[in-house]
């Protein structure tokens, strides 16, 4: 059986749980009519669902993580019987042929007979692990599902036992999410150590030339690469900059006249619109970009005596900027109608315009949750690739001319880890030091988005 199957199976049977124990439930509610249930009949029901899904799903989860390491350690005992002891780079070359091989995506004309034994014991191995796999659980599921039926009484706390393992759960949804982005960090911060201890630190971050190129030879030129990350730096903020400088204006200006001025109707309307720009993939920004602003941006400048290059920050920015629209519209509109109609009316009852009450009381009272909507506009627009790519280029120009290519610090990780990597080269281990330096730069903007937050929410609260 395979472990789609398996697990739909599975499912199907913790349902079926569910349906017995409710109506086990009901049936002994009515033959004890002088007592009553602690607990509602779906929280017994519930409690046996979780008994029949929850130890045969543990199980499985196991099995399919350790299943491969086992079968391959199992199944190349047939390759080094052959081939005798082999070092580890061997290993892992042979254990990397046998995955392949399994998955047929092996394209080698002439295979290796020691390792065709070895995938076809592996295949052998397999088919009777899945077999073995599906009984144990199944038996699993159906020994939970009895003995949790058969504890359905009067008495049996369901609701408590059903909460503490929603609760249970969510901690561990929770702890992983925690490790996950501990995780994410050390290994970041593990690569960049490796690369500054063959880059110097103060040359990445206050170098003026990006050019991490690295020669086959060390008799080439430019084989020891350029790694100063400021042109890279400055192109992501002169790009992130101009993006800001037309959502920020543009998604205020319209969550104000969405919740402030307009009428019930034109919101209904205006609204859903302005957030289909926020479900426009990239690619297509990056389209209309490359294949429009660009174009009409390079057309007008010549038409005016100005030199603009045919990727330029500006087409980047202006398209960007269109791009997070939404971000501040949809945030700041919902946090502007939060704020209680109170304010409002003690403020025009004190004889102040309605301009005057928004500018007054209105959007101080807000502050906090549109600092939060522009703090993340600002982190999606750093963290932009595709538009940069078709429509600033690739160039690391260390300029503030937005008529110029630029590039930014994501387009440059991406670029370093295409295609086929050595990861011992300083060219590579630069993207993890670019990821480190864009990670500092959002903690920056994420604790001094909290202070603005916490200083005015303990004023207006």
């Amino acid at each position: 059986m395979s472990p789609t199957l398996l697990i739909a199976v599975l499912l199907a049977l913790s349902s079926l749980a569910y349906w017995f124990g409710r109506n086990r439930a009901f049936a002994v509610a009515k033959k004890t009519a002088a007592m009553r249930l602690h607990s509602r009949p779906g929280y017994h029901g519930m409690l046996v669902a979780l008994w029949c899904l929850i130890p045969a799903l543990l199980i499985f989860c196991c099995w399919q993580f350790f299943a491969d390491n086992l079968l391959v350690s199992h199944a190349m005992q047939s390759v080094t019987a052959v081939r005798g002891e082999l070092s580890p780079s061997e290993m892992s070359l042979a254990t990397n042929d046998l995955r392949n091989l399994v998955s047929g995506n092996y394209f080698n004309r002439e295979i290796d007979p020691a390792l065709q034994a070895a995938a076809d014991r592996y295949t052998g191995m397999r088919q009777i692990a899945n077999t073995a796999l599906a009984v144990t659980v199944l038996s699993v599921a159906i020994l939970g599902f009895i003995w949790a039926y058969s504890r359905i009484n009067p008495g049996l706390r369901a609701r408590n036992k059903v909460e503490k393992a929603v609760e249970i759960s969510l901690t561990i949804c929770s702890t992983i999410a925690v490790f996950t982005t501990i995780g994410i960090v050390f290994s970041v911060i593990f690569e960049s150590i490796r690369f500054f201890q063959q880059v110097p630190f103060f040359d990445f971050l206050f170098g003026l030339n990006w050019s991490p190129q690295m020669a086959i030879r060390a008799d080439q030129a430019g084989s020891s690469g350029s790694f100063g990350a400021l042109p890279v730096l400055a192109g992501t903020f002169l790009i992130s900059a101009i993006a800001m400088a037309i959502a920020v204006p543009f998604g205020l200006l319209s969550a104000i006249y969405l919740s402030e001025y307009s009428g019930p109707r034109f919101r209904r309307i205006a609204k859903p619109m302005l957030e289909i720009l926020a479900g426009v993939p990239t690619v297509v920004y990056g389209f209309f970009a490359a294949l429009v602003v660009a174009p009409a941006i390079r057309g007008f400048g010549a038409s005016i005596g100005l030199s603009v290059a045919s990727e330029s920050a500006l087409a980047a920015g202006l398209v960007m900027g269109v791009m997070i629209i939404p971000f501040v519209s949809s945030l700041s509109d919902d946090i502007i109608n939060a704020v209680p109609q109170t304010l409002r009316d003690g403020s025009l009852a004190l004889g102040a315009t309605q301009s005057e009450t928004i500018k007054n009381v209105v959007i101080p009272a807000a502050l906090p949750g549109i600092v939060g909507s522009i703090l993340l506009a600002v982190s999606r627009a750093i963290g932009e690739t595709m538009i940069v790519v078709m429509a600033a280029g690739l160039a690391a120009n260390l300029t503030l001319n937005p008529l110029q290519a630029v590039t930014t610090v994501t387009v440059q990780i991406v670029t370093l880890l295409v295609g086929d990597q050595e990861f011992d080269s300083p060219k590579t281990l630069a993207a993890f030091a670019l990821g480190l330096l864009l990670f500092v730069v959002t903690l920056a903007l994420n604790v001094i988005a909290l202070y603005v937050v916490r200083k005015y929410r303990e004023e207006y609260e």
